[in-house]
């Protein structure tokens, strides 16, 4: 098995049509579906099902794409680090991220380390199921999110419980007090991101399904800066955490929620098992340090 059969089966697992994937990879079919066959044949294995309107991937398929996903994605996360590290003879750490936690004090880690001359730090937007896949194939070092999923080759642990907020368009009367749940429960919603679960959408509607609340959602949208724009449009309120505040967006103001256990938490994800290097311990040094200035009140 050669890495072009792992090339050609992802295109066309993406595309499941022979026709489309050909053309993504600039040859002809009968090639490429040669290619395919031969790849079973050495598997063993059936991938796909062949329709008469394209493919549809068996079983197998489904977990073949996932493990061949993860070595391609190795493999390049393997190459660039290579490159950068021969041309900036640096070491590369890369961390994930979800936008919502490096509104506050989390950019002190990304600064702490690009001190050190000899460290080239890669920074990626990733949701909380791709840090795992990302720690998997070896792409950031950590990740820091929101959702805690469960997988036996990723060590997970919460830092601290952040309060959440309501965004409100600027002026609204709900500005005027601290909002309880169920007030807010009567206007209407601005969730994200959107997409399948878990996500932080399915953690904020949560809280109000647990106090028997029925939310309208308005809208769900892929990104925290698109759900700010539609609550500056009056279109409705939006669930944040405390750091958000720090955008000062304009056209929306920030008031806490008079329920109490309102939070969100900020996770840290690490590959199990992995003996901490100098930067990781390093890292875990500043982390440590962060939270202790969180849990206590103080910000640098």
């Amino acid at each position: 098995m050669e890495l072009r059969h792992l090339r050609y089966f992802v295109v066309v697992a993406q595309e499941l049509n022979l026709t489309r994937a050909a053309e993504k990879l600039f040859i002809a079919q009968p090639p490429l579906t040669r290619q395919i066959k031969q790849l079973e044949e050495e598997l063993e294995v059936q991938l796909f099902i062949r329709k008469p309107r394209g493919l549809e991937l068996t079983p197998g398929g489904q977990y073949f794409l996932q493990q061949a996903e993860g070595i391609l994605d190795k493999l390049n996360t393997s190459i660039e680090g290579t490159r950068q590290v021969a041309q900036h003879r640096k070491r590369v750490f890369s961390i994930g991220f979800v936008p919502s936690v490096f509104y506050g004090q989390m950019p002190l880690i990304v600064r702490r380390l690009r001190r050190n001359k000899h460290l080239e730090v890669v920074l990626h937007d990733l949701k909380a199921r791709e840090q795992v896949k990302a720690l998997k194939s070896g792409k950031i070092d950590i990740g820091f999110g929101r959702i805690a999923i469960e997988d036996p080759d990723v060590q997970q642990e919460v830092l601290f419980n952040e309060p959440l907020v309501a965004a409100l368009p600027a002026g609204h009367p709900l500005l005027r007090q601290q909002p309880t749940m169920q007030q807010l429960a009567e206007v209407p919603c601005v969730t994200f991101p959107a997409g399948s679960g878990p996500n932080f959408s399915d953690m904020t509607l949560g809280l109000f399904h647990r106090r028997g609340l029925k939310v309208q959602v308005i809208q769900q949208v892929n990104d925290l800066q698109t759900a700010l724009s539609l609550v500056a449009s009056d279109m409705g309120f939006a669930l944040v955490p405390e750091q958000v505040k720090e955008l000062r967006r304009e056209g929306v103001e920030f008031v806490t929620v008079a329920d109490e256990s309102i939070t969100t938490p900020v996770v840290v994800s690490r590959r199990r098992g992995e003996n901490p290097n100098a930067v990781m311990r390093l890292v875990n040094t500043i982390l440590a340090e962060l939270v202790e200035n969180r849990l206590s009140g103080r910000y640098p």
